[in-house]
């Protein structure tokens, strides 16, 4: 049974005033006036079947207004949308405690508010139809909000969806979305971190921006699996981790499996930074920096199992400038998908490729430039075995220039280094002979067998 805002405040203040009903110094005052550390505020779990909404609603306002947090003892709760204001916090049992999606859109809502705590709750759409937008918790402007220990379940459209959000979301688990198990938009300041992505419709994280620029969102140490494409598309939908226009984005320690397309998709976003995530069984490219992006940082991270390893591509675009480093990339094979396939690195613009080790890739071991598409590229002090061919690299009239330099390269099926007219490699292995016919190209020092 629902208790009453009445019912509520009498009871939250009864102990109060008895206590306050004989002689007392200004500390003792202070000592009952301070918070409890948490209250039930009357709230009993109904089971599923009674709507709660308003006795919910109610005592999340009190919380909000008292300062001292909601505990929703375990047990279910049914619920329409619950809006929460400034200093709302409510906690849970782990696991045990659930606010179940009856309709309205969402579960939890915010806008405009701040320090908002949330640990320890269920939200479980139950896989009612939310309808077009929906989510399970939605913020809007928001700041310094903390979503810790819950659990996101069971969305027929998105988990959660952010704009312009600050503060944290640590140790959650998002399973069994039908689109994205988290969107963040324009966010401004905001730590995503040891959460369990699993069996979503769409994508993982989604970390955008309405336009391109500075965002700093720190994605690390989340395990991602199962991502599918079910709304189709070429690479917008099947990713673990999707970052559009998005600038300064850190994308590091994540455990990453079995996605329709990439780990980390990187769209128009500068100076993202994929760093020491490891990242199995893939339907595309593992890591991928495309489009209109400056400055990409793709270091010590381990690819097993993909279409492509690395990608950084997009130079008729403006993407450009990127450091590829350290890699072990493996298992690199022909997909039916877009792009290129079965090769190991791929780069075009501005860019290093140093001190990475790739094995089995169907494809190029590393492929440099595409036609015109070449400036600037370094690649040196990689180990390359078994590919087709270990390096390829444009030497189309307007290709810019590429150094290829002690490299070891074994087992290619077609030859260690070899110059590119498009998809077609043309003369001599350039690890055996003499690379001076090819005026965009310095070869030297490699070792091939």
């Amino acid at each position: 049974m629902g208790v009453g805002r009445r019912q509520v405040l009498i009871g939250g203040l009864g102990l109060g005033l008895a206590a306050a009903s004989g002689p007392r110094s200004a500390s003792a005052r202070d000592e009952a006036d301070a918070p409890q550390a948490f209250s039930t505020y009357g709230i009993v779990a109904g089971g599923g079947d009674i709507d709660q909404t308003a006795t919910l609603q109610l005592a999340a306002d009190e919380a909000a207004q008292t300062g001292t947090p909601l505990f929703l003892p375990a047990g279910i709760y049914s619920t329409s949308r619950l809006t929460l204001k400034s200093g709302t916090q409510i906690e849970g049992v782990p696991g045990r405690s659930v606010l179940r999606y009856r309709d309205g859109g969402a579960i939890l809502s915010l806008e405009q508010a701040e320090n908002v705590r949330l640990a320890g709750l269920v939200l479980d759409g139950a896989a009612k139809p939310l309808g077009e937008n929906g989510s399970l918790l939605k913020a809007i402007e928001t700041r310094h909000l903390d979503i810790s220990g819950c659990r996101f379940l069971g969305s027929t459209e998105d988990g959660v969806v952010l704009h312009k959000v600050s503060g944290w979301i640590k140790d959650c688990e998002f399973g069994d979305i039908r689109k994205g198990g988290l969107f963040s938009q324009d966010a401004g300041g905001l730590e995503i971190a040891h959460n369990h992505v699993r069996d979503c419709g769409d994508n993982g994280i989604l970390v955008w921006r309405s336009e391109a620029g500075e965002d700093g969102t720190i994605v690390a140490s989340n395990r991602i699996e199962r991502i599918a494409a079910k709304s189709g598309g070429d690479g917008q939908n099947g990713n673990a981790i999707n970052v559009f226009r998005a600038g300064s984005v850190l994308v590091s320690g994540n455990r990453i499996a079995d996605c329709a397309y990439s780990a980390i998709r990187s769209n128009s976003g500068s100076n993202c930074q994929m760093i020491g995530n490891s990242c199995t069984r893939l339907g595309e490219v593992a890591l991928y920096a495309e489009f209109s992006f400056e400055g990409a940082i793709i270091a010590n991270n381990l690819v097993d199992t993909a279409a492509t390893g690395i990608s950084v591509t997009n130079f008729n675009e403006g993407g450009r400038l990127a450091v590829v480093q350290g890699n072990l990339i493996r298992n690199l094979s022909f997909r039916k998908t877009a792009g290129t396939n079965g090769n190991g690195i791929a780069v075009e613009a501005d860019s290093v490729v140093s001190g990475n080790v790739i094995e089995n890739a169907q494809g190029y071991g590393i492929a440099a430039g595409w036609w015109s598409y070449l400036r600037d590229v370094s690649i040196t002090d990689n180990l390359i075995r078994n590919a087709h061919i270990g390096i390829g690299v444009s030497i189309d009239p307007s290709a810019g220039t590429a150094l290829i330099a002690n490299n070891l390269i074994t087992g290619t099926k077609d030859g260690a280094i070899r110059a590119m007219k498009g998809p077609t490699p043309v003369g001599p292995d350039l690890a055996k002979e003499s690379a001076e016919a090819y005026r965009n190209l310095a070869v030297y020092a490699n070792v091939s067998r």
